[in-house]
């Protein structure tokens, strides 16, 4: 290890769907047994570690979680180096999702270990497997893109009125219907744009649900 790696304070994040009942002590994917692993190889990097509130029964179909809210906004404002997790789609099980923290993090200048993958993206080749699926995220984004233009082209050319298309873009529109269509509340959505940063409809301070329903009722 270097002084570099001794020097660096990570935010552990802990994520579970659900418990298992029946047989919690043998769950692979349980709280604890994610602490052990992040603590061992924190230990082994020499990191500092602080926790973020776990996020037990929560989705990873979004970013809607208090947790990992917690923890990005630690982040941003420079109170640890990086953010730590034991596996993929413990942080996210959304590409897109995930190439926007990767993006958070490349912007705000913290790093995210991703022990499953072995991925530390302070070094080269962590940042060239982030850099790939960001890629990939910005690939699907443009898909769901293109697919909601054609659908919204063919709506228009049937005679559907669409209320005020340009105030929404149709790449917004799009991700509304995907997290829509993903299980996501109103609320979650709206939490989701805002913390992206998304620009709002007709100027609005913030995403709300309200916004959101209207969309989803125009865009049917």
């Amino acid at each position: 290890m270097n002084g570099r790696d001794m020097q660096k304070i990570m935010i552990g994040y802990l994520r579970r769907s659900k418990v298992n009942k029946k047989r919690p002590e043998i769950d692979a994917h349980g709280i604890e047994a994610q602490r052990g692993v992040i603590t061992r190889e924190a230990r082994h990097r020499g990191w500092t570690l602080i926790w973020a509130p776990v996020d037990d029964g929560r989705t990873g179909a979004n970013v809607n979680r208090p947790g990992l809210v917690w923890a990005l906004n630690e982040l941003r404002h420079g109170r640890a180096h990086g953010l730590i997790v034991s596996k993929l789609d413990r942080l996210s099980r959304s590409v897109a999702d995930f190439g926007t923290i990767v993006q958070k993090s490349r912007d705000e200048g913290w790093s995210i270990a991703l022990l499953d993958l072995g991925v530390d993206t302070s070094t080269p080749n962590g940042e060239l497997v982030a850099g790939i699926i960001v890629q990939i995220a910005q690939w699907e984004r443009r898909i769901i893109s293109e697919r909601t233009t054609e659908a919204l082209q063919a709506a228009r050319e049937s005679g559907t009125r669409l209320g005020r298309p340009r105030a929404v873009s149709d790449h917004t529109i799009g991700r509304i219907l995907d997290l829509r269509g993903s299980g996501a509340t109103l609320k979650a959505i709206a939490d989701t744009l805002n913390l992206d940063g998304v620009p709002t409809a007709h100027g609005g301070k913030e995403w709300r649900s309200s916004t959101i329903r209207g969309v989803l009722a125009r865009n049917r």
